[in-house]
């Protein structure tokens, strides 16, 4: 008479389980991220603020969340001499509409890195409750 153990790897159950969770959380951390950025962007012709988003990409566990318009960089971060090691001199520049402007550039409007710093503990919550949810 003797003893019998079986023992089951559920490693790899655990694992996509585990992944699963991430995935479920950085989707929400993306939308929560979006729609923080989207109440600070500053509006002209709405375009930047309609052009935030999010994705996830699921090989790296990341969530990125920003914009693809060229000029999104210059509001979030500035330009000229409001852009630390920027242009320290003005320039000319002509619109679209042929009038000429005289600058030192743009102040920055941070939108998207205070909808992540200042939301830490939000995000914090969300991967805890997704990993609870398993």
């Amino acid at each position: 008479m003797g003893l019998e153990i079986e023992v089951t790897n559920n490693a790899k159950l655990t694992l996509e389980e585990l992944q699963s969770a991430c995935l479920r959380a950085l989707e929400r951390m993306g939308q929560q991220a979006e729609g923080y950025a989207i109440d600070l962007v500053p509006v002209d012709t709405g375009m930047l603020k309609n052009s935030l988003t999010h994705k996830v990409v699921p090989s790296e566990l990341t969530v990125y969340a920003g914009s693809d318009i060229e000029y999104a960089v210059y509001v979030e971060c500035g330009t000229g001499k409001y852009y630390p090691g920027g242009r320290d001199t003005p320039w000319v520049y002509q619109d679209a509409k042929g009038n000429w402007h005289y600058t030192h550039g743009q102040r920055a409007q941070p939108y998207l890195k205070p909808a992540i710093a200042n939301h830490i503990g939000t995000y914090k919550n969300i991967l805890e409750s997704e990993m609870k949810r398993g």
